[in-house]
């Protein structure tokens, strides 16, 4: 279950032959994304069990669920954009059950990213669940 943005994000990597496509396409996408306000970078919004820096802020407005982020590293800024395909637009009671590992799966992200990186993609999908949960 993943939003409709997350499947156009499917289609065009099912595009893309080589993971150097693949991830400058992710790199894109998070330059892509506006800079989150300096101002909601704060330990609240500070991701841990990241080796760069990373910062997610959600909203929930009539049960629907959005977030912005950022990252001081260009892979992390678009691993972020790709979750905000992937999550942004649902209902909060449809976040928590995105399997985001298969998801992510679908975009070969997961064969590719170093134990670091993972273990940072993580916390951010398990903060983002955690948000949704508590709403």
């Amino acid at each position: 279950m993943a939003s409709a943005a997350f499947e156009e994000l499917v289609e065009d990597f099912e595009f893309l032959d080589d993971w150097e496509d693949r991830y400058a396409h992710v790199i894109e996408q998070g330059k892509a994304m506006t800079p989150l306000d300096d101002a909601l970078k704060v330990p609240a919004t500070k991701v841990d069990g990241c080796a760069s820096q990373v910062w997610l802020h959600a909203s929930i407005e009539g049960g629907v669920f959005s977030f912005d982020g950022d990252s001081d590293a260009m892979i992390v800024r678009g691993l972020i954009a790709v979750l905000r395909h992937l999550y942004n637009g649902l209902s909060v009671s449809e976040v928590v059950k995105v399997d985001a590992r298969a998801e992510m799966a679908r975009l070969g992200l997961d064969e590719h990213l170093s134990a670091q990186r993972s273990n940072g993609l993580r916390a951010m999908i398990e903060r983002i669940r955690e948000t949704a949960a508590a709403a």
